[in-house]
């Protein structure tokens, strides 16, 4: 009889691209897979294969900030509790990955009320709120980053493993991402990535000099839903794509750096492609910080430039794309250094491990 693994996570695509890249895993070895997120998180539609039950419960945003909305929140993670505890005991898992997010909390705690073990894992150096709310009903959680060790009490729970990448990423085809793009091969290309939703700020900058950085570089720019500008699609050199799914292995091959967002999962994907970057991390007003962790600590090591979202202009990204290019090789070779590669194989083994291990009812 197959053994069953409930993925849970969602909100944004950081928060379940790493779970896709797990599921592959499990489907390689025969297991029963379902999958939990919310009916309004991008975890529905980018969970889509057929083969996977798809179900969605409460739950509440576990803001850190003041509002209203609050107020109500506590009842819909309630809610969502029940919901997780109801559906378990149906489908009766041999164990739970979270992946964290909004939705995560009600089922992990639904999944402990259950006894069924928990298996977390955390991108950032600094945990995020659900996982933080989270650790006491997990049997295990895996960090990214040593450095996120210090956020956790309990020791024994913790695996240092990095993060897991999608197989396909690693077998990317330099040509066909050419051909997509319409684009010639003797030509720089650099890849702008603003995030599942996109990213105004980098948008907008990018777009203030693409005449000028097309004169150097071909640019394939993912802007996010809605967010392409019909005014320069005929501009030759510039390909625009609201999202990238199967195809963005073959983009990364095609690229000789990458702008990004600084959120973990997206960092530990260029960090293990060996792809020379400028990060552009979301501030502290919109965010917890994360990002500019993550970007901090990696401009430390030389290895990422930064430009901070308050003072992104394209002005500065033109200027500080063209010192990146100029260093390209001396980057690569310290990003080679880190021998970063998917942990996939390294977490399936830890959440097999867990399957056969009953989870704890004391916290």
């Amino acid at each position: 009889m197959s053994s069953t693994i409930a993925f849970t996570g969602g909100g944004t695509a950081g928060h379940v691209t790493p779970n896709i890249a797990l599921i592959h895993e499990f489907q390689k070895e025969g297991w029963n897979i379902v999958y939990i997120g919310s009916d309004v998180g991008i975890e529905k539609s980018m969970i889509s294969d057929p083969g996977i039950p798809f179900y969605a419960v409460s739950s509440g945003k576990l803001r850190r900030y003041f509002s209203l909305k609050n107020i109500l929140d506590p009842f819909k993670i309630i809610l969502g509790i029940m919901q997780s505890l109801k559906l378990f005991y149906q489908i009766k898992p041999d164990v739970v990955f979270s992946k964290g997010g909004f939705v995560a909390f009600p089922v992990v705690v639904g999944a402990w009320l259950n006894r069924v073990p928990v298996v977390a894992h955390e991108s950032d150096m600094s945990p995020g709120l659900a996982n933080r709310l989270s650790f006491p009903f997990v049997t295990k959680i895996c960090l990214t980053f040593d450095a996120a060790k210090k956020h956790f009490k309990k020791q024994q729970k913790i695996e240092v493993t990095g993060t897991p990448i999608r197989e396909q990423l690693f077998n990317g085809s330099k040509e066909k991402g050419l051909e997509l793009c319409g684009f010639e091969s003797d030509k720089p290309c650099v890849l702008v990535i603003g995030g599942s939703l996109g990213s105004g700020s980098i948008n907008r900058s990018v777009r203030e000099v693409i005449n000028e950085i097309t004169q150097e570089y071909q640019v394939i720019h993912l802007c996010g839903k809605g967010k392409i500008d019909s005014s320069l699609l005929k501009l030759k050199g510039y390909c625009q794509l609201e999202y990238a799914n199967e195809e963005l292995a073959d983009l990364f091959a095609a690229s000789d750096a990458v702008i990004s967002r600084a959120g973990a999962n997206s960092l530990y994907e260029i960090l293990a492609m060996s792809k020379p970057h400028l990060l552009i991390p979301l501030s502290a007003r919109v965010s917890r910080g994360d990002q500019i962790q993550n970007a901090a600590y990696f401009e430390k090591a030389g290895i990422s430039m930064v430009i901070q979202d308050e003072l992104v202009n394209g002005t500065l990204i033109r200027n500080t794309l063209k010192e990146l290019m100029a260093n390209k090789n001396e980057i690569e070779k310290k990003i080679k250094a880190l021998n970063i590669d998917s942990a996939a194989k390294r977490i399936v083994a830890i959440i097999k491990e867990q399957a056969h291990v009953q989870s704890p009812r004391t916290v």
